[in-house]
């Protein structure tokens, strides 16, 4: 019988004593280890592992401890993240590669034991320093430019439709910009998730994303279209049958391929879609001292969607922006700001 206690006039269970655990309680198998693990997405195991490492060899070269790691540890490789421009780029890291930093330090201590450490006031503040002194310099954010319905006939005007390989990089810009996909997406399809339904459009299952950890799934259903070099139809229906062909008819519907167009792998990374894009867009698109990714496709579908009069509802389905997400507003105030611009036509 649970014990009482009365508090003011009445009784109400009392507090439980507090458990004692065994060292079984403790326990994990290995595979339940293993499970845990394979949870975590690869890209963010990849940035995180990266990340860490970063942190952890700056740590050697100050003679700090990495963990447990002080609030002054931290807050000092901070400021050293805001004045070390990268090797790659000649640039100090966006505020929000800082801030990634610093939430893979947290997670790597709350791993290890170490639940509240280390305190991240100072760094925070230093953080914040560095947001003002970008700002005010006139440095801004950098977004990734947007691949419009122009700017996408270029692309696919680049692909050799005679070779296996332009017949999936195609393929690749069409599902993206139709999709307004992550290029993980694209990298996850399977050859039989993408497929034409009853009513002759596509029917694709993205089996994961960014905002689908835990990979329950969702279908997405892209139109057909009205020229073949851009009819998503058509340009999936050539590249699978050209895969057929060589009797590849299961397995990722993105491969690898090499130079001489032999497949060299069954899976092409998202890293690799990404550079696919940025090499084609430094040969067509208009030299606008612009940097041109895979990203764009997310920004230039929404964008010309919102230009048909499409709901921000069906764009925010379409490309699998998490409810509330204020990504896909930025995407589509850019064309309100032209179009809506309340100075165009008022006879200046």
């Amino acid at each position: 019988m649970t014990d009482l206690e009365p508090v003011e006039g009445e009784l109400v269970p009392a507090a439980p004593a507090r458990a004692v655990h065994s060292p079984r309680d403790l326990e994990l198998s290995d595979d339940t280890r293993q499970a845990i693990e394979d949870s975590i997405p690869k890209n963010t195991k990849r940035a995180y592992g990266r990340q860490w490492g970063t942190f952890e060899k700056w740590c050697g070269e100050q003679d700090r401890t990495p963990l447990p790691a002080t609030a002054q540890t931290l807050a000092q490789y901070v400021r050293h993240l805001t004045v070390t421009p990268s090797k790659r780029t000649g640039r100090t890291p966006a505020p929000s590669s800082i801030e990634q930093a610093i939430a893979v330090i947290r997670v790597a201590h709350r791993a290890a034991g170490y639940r509240d450490q280390p305190e991240t006031v100072a760094a925070l503040r230093v953080l914040k320093g560095y947001k003002k002194a970008r700002s005010e310099s006139g440095t801004r954010k950098r977004k990734a430019p947007a691949i419009n319905l122009d700017k996408l006939r270029l692309l696919i005007g680049d692909c050799d439709t005679a070779t296996l390989a332009g017949l999936r990089d195609r393929t690749i810009l069409i599902l993206g910009f139709t999709m307004m996909a992550r290029r993980s997406e694209l990298a996850g399809l399977h050859i039989k998730d993408v497929n034409e339904d009853d009513e002759g459009d596509l029917t694709i299952l993205v089996r994961s994303s960014k905002t689908d950890q835990e990979g329950d799934g969702v279908e997405v259903i892209v139109p057909r279209g009205v020229h073949n070099e851009t009819d998503p139809v058509r340009v999936v229906r050539a590249y699978k049958e050209a895969l057929a062909e060589r009797g590849v008819t299961e397995g990722r519907l993105l491969c690898a391929i090499n130079q001489w167009d032999q497949i060299t792998h069954d899976t092409m990374s998202g890293d690799a879609i990404n550079e696919m894009v940025q090499r084609r867009a430094a040969r067509v698109l208009p030299d606008d001292n612009l940097v041109y990714t895979a990203h764009g496709f997310r920004a230039g579908g929404a964008g010309e969607a919102y230009k048909k009069k499409a709901p921000l509802s069906a764009i925010r389905n379409q490309g699998r922006w998490a409810e509330g997400s204020p990504q896909v507003l930025e995407y589509i105030r850019v064309v309100d700001a032209r179009k809506e611009n309340p100075m165009r036509g008022i006879g200046l």
